[in-house]
């Protein structure tokens, strides 16, 4: 009998998906997409219908010959790349390629199970060309501008930048942000608040909402002062008191922006880390005896669909576990999100027998705590309401007017198994009090203390990268499956970078969105971006002809181009700064210009005179009082590509360097090495000891020699908060010691 074939995109589904075909199928993989546009030109034909030019990408060709000779000797060929539009387009370029075939068909599956493969397999169907050109159409886009725009930064910049049509626009998203923080004005306002007591001596603690009707503006100390002078003459009588309960409904369970976005609030793992590990549950972890089993459906989704069966199954489970009383009457059914394609399910659990507990030995720590988050928020999807006892009292004092809230779970629901993160600093006060006292309508509350306080408005935080996924999914800008990769992209081309983990605009990310926004407002512009992945959608609904769109991008975009090109000299001309210093060599004024490196100092005679220096001078050599152990020299402060260093100052002749020491030294016992700065590879800082590797002590926070009053650890680490500020915290026992409490 002859063998069938079954082609995926990705090796590692290869064994999971063996061990549910059996001996009469063999499973072989592309590794990704074999044919793309070729990287030496453009590839695309803007005069002929905009033609396209495929190449085998290097390395693939063995991989088509391994294809075409499994090929030959089976009776159905079965594409199964991934179910989305590139998978789409992979399993169309396969089949180009597989011309000899007798009978190629299309499969695609959400979750790797045996049930659901085993139905993809009975149920073939044709490539679906709608989907195929709309990832060529996205394709096409991206190399147009790719090609053709990132010439001018490398023309008014340097060379190696690049520019990329969805990318470009979450950079102007986050420069955006940036220009806001820096315009920021601060203002300064206060709040006030009441400690009362009731007839029994209970106290409670009321803030001021109202003057007079409308809300309180308190800018100055001394009107505070006058306020609290006021109140201190007027009775607080008690107005009204609402007692209620109030029910809090579960969260959907996770799409892939949704997953991303938690996972890096609770996790703290990047939007690519999260989707690398996604991946691997999708496609098959080794469960011992079981073999390799996929632990979750397709990660790549905007749907929050449940099948009937899963449905059915997480009812059961629930029961069983914790009890009707965490049992909805019905399964619950989500609305589809504006937008949404609706192509595949949420991301869910594939085999709820597979717990997270169960599976420890089996997964690696950041494996298990996903899965974990993917489990708990399936289950808890399809969970009762948490139950909260709430009360409101509102107290008048004359023409002013407080108020107190209070609330109590009353039972947990939904709760039991999940919470959603929050981003670090959005938290905030709640506003809310611990207790209320049984009060009543008319009853006179004594005033114990007026307590005045000051605040200060205070900027947009910058993003986050959960925060960034929210914002692209709510302008429409990029797709599920693009999130993760346009912010690992702007990180890669060091456009922006991750400060106290939120992204921030490199001064080469600035200079490149102030090219682009400027001379290309219309292509680099968040609706525009919007309305080109709905043409997208349409093109893979067929409601749209691919060529067409392409052709309604191109041509105001080339327009534009010839007019920005034409004034390269221009731009870059307004992008170099004029500076007071002189060239040592001809006396011209020097100026600041871009090079791969970054900026740095230049004749402005330049091709005469091709004087260069570093932007710093000689300002970058600060003298320390420490000696070079191989040479006796004297030790230097220089700044390289990942900060601050000490240096022998006898380079290039004795090129000795070591971390910059912070003259704290390494809680270790017995190791006496010093706490110095380091940063890792991709420029993150760190605190590590002088004595690695022999001591592999290492804190992502400023470690303080300072004993934890709590539980006499030798030392704790700085951290900073945006509602209490700067604090120590000891990494032992989780204290926190702020400067009041000192």
């Amino acid at each position: 009998m002859a063998k069938n074939l079954l082609i995926v995109e990705s090796p590692a589904k290869s064994k999971t998906l063996k061990k549910f075909l059996g001996r009469s199928f063999d499973v072989q993989s592309t590794i990704g997409h074999i044919r793309d546009l070729p990287k030496s030109k453009l590839g695309v034909d803007t005069d002929d219908g905009f033609k396209v030019q495929y190449v085998t990408i290097k390395g693939k060709q063995k991989v088509i010959k391994k294809l075409r000779d499994a090929a030959k000797n089976s009776e159905t060929v079965y594409l199964a790349p991934d179910p989305d539009r590139e998978g789409e387009a992979i399993a169309w370029h396969v089949a180009q390629q597989l011309k000899d075939a007798k009978h190629v068909a299309r499969v695609t599956f959400n979750e790797i199970t045996k049930s659901a493969v085993l139905d993809a397999i009975a149920n073939p169907r044709q490539i679906d060309l709608h989907k195929v050109d709309a990832q060529q159409a996205r394709r096409v886009l991206d190399r147009l501008v790719g090609y053709k725009v990132s010439p001018l930064l490398w023309k008014t910049i340097g060379r190696g930048l690049s520019a990329g049509r969805v990318q470009s626009v979450a950079l102007r998203i986050i420069c955006e942000r940036e220009a806001e923080i820096e315009a920021f004005v601060q203002e300064e306002y206060w709040e006030i608040r009441a400690l009362l007591e009731d007839k029994d001596k209970v106290q409670l603690l009321a803030k001021l909402v109202k003057i007079d009707g409308d809300k309180p503006e308190i800018g100055n100390e001394q009107a505070a002062l006058s306020i609290k002078e006021d109140l201190t003459r007027t009775a607080f009588v008690v107005d009204e008191v609402k007692r209620s309960e109030k029910k809090r409904k579960p969260l959907p369970p996770f799409i892939t922006s949704t997953l991303q976005q938690d996972a890096a609030r609770a996790l703290y793992f990047s939007p690519k880390k999260t989707m690398m590990i996604a991946q691997q549950l999708y496609e098959g972890v080794e469960l011992g005896d079981e073999g390799p089993t996929g632990l979750i459906t397709y990660m790549r989704t905007d749907s929050t669909r449940i099948a009937e069966s899963a449905l059915q199954a997480a009812r059961e489970y629930i029961n069983k576990e914790y009890g009707k009383d965490y049992l909805p009457d019905q399964a619950i059914h989500y609305k589809a999100r504006k937008g949404s394609q609706d192509a595949h399910e949420a991301i869910r659990p594939t085999y709820l027998d597979h717990t997270p507990d169960s599976l420890k030995k089996n997964l690696s720590r950041d494996q298990l705590r996903l899965y974990t988050l993917i489990w708990n928020r399936f289950l808890a999807s399809q969970m009762t309401p948490a139950v909260y006892d709430t009360t409101a009292v509102t107290i008048n004092a004359g023409k002013y007017r407080f108020s107190a809230n209070s609330q109590s779970l009353k039972f947990d629901g939904f709760l039991k198994l999940y919470e959603e993160a929050k981003d670090n600093g959005q938290n905030g006060e709640n506003g809310l009090v611990d207790s209320i006292p049984d009060l009543k309508p008319g009853d006179t509350l004594n005033l114990i203390e007026v307590q005045p306080s000051q605040h200060f408005t205070k900027p947009p935080a910058r993003f986050s990268q959960a925060m960034l996924v929210r914002t692209l999914e709510a302008d429409g800008i990029g797709r599920p499956s693009t999130y993760a990769n346009i912010i690992s992209t702007l990180l890669d081309r060091k456009y922006v970078e991750l400060l106290e983990r939120r992204l921030s605009p490199t001064e080469l990310g600035r200079t490149v969105n102030k090219i682009l926004v400027e001379n290309f407002p219309d292509l680099f512009n968040v609706r525009f971006t919007a309305n080109m992945e709905s043409d997208l959608d349409q093109i893979e609904s067929g409601q749209e002809d691919w060529v067409s769109v392409v052709r309604g991008f191109y041509q105001p975009f080339n327009e534009t181009l010839d007019s920005v090109t034409s004034r390269q000299q221009e731009i870059k001309d307004a992008i170099t700064e004029k500076t007071d210093e002189v060239c040592e060599n001809c006396g011209s004024p020097m100026v600041i210009k871009w090079g791969r490196n970054g900026r740095f100092l230049a004749c402005s005679a330049y091709p005469e005179c091709k004087t260069t220096r570093p932007l710093n001078g000689q300002a970058e050599l600060v003298e320390t009082d420490e000696t070079c152990e191989k040479c006796g020299g004297k030790m230097v402060i220089r700044e390289g590509r990942f900060g601050k260093f000490m240096a022998c100052a006898n380079y290039p002749k004795c090129k000795n360097t070591k971390a910059l020491p912070t003259g704290i030294t390494c809680p270790r016992e017995n190791c006496g090495g010093q706490i110095s700065e380091r940063r890792t590879k991709r420029g993150k800082v760190f605190w590590g000891c002088s004595n690695y590797p022999k001591c592999d002590f290492a804190s992502w926070y400023k470690p303080v020699n300072r004993e934890c009053p709590a539980c006499k650890n030798n030392y704790l680490v700085e951290k900073t908060s945006k509602v209490k500020g700067d604090y120590l915290y000891c990494p032992e026992c989780k204290n926190k010691v702020y400067s009041e409490d000192e």
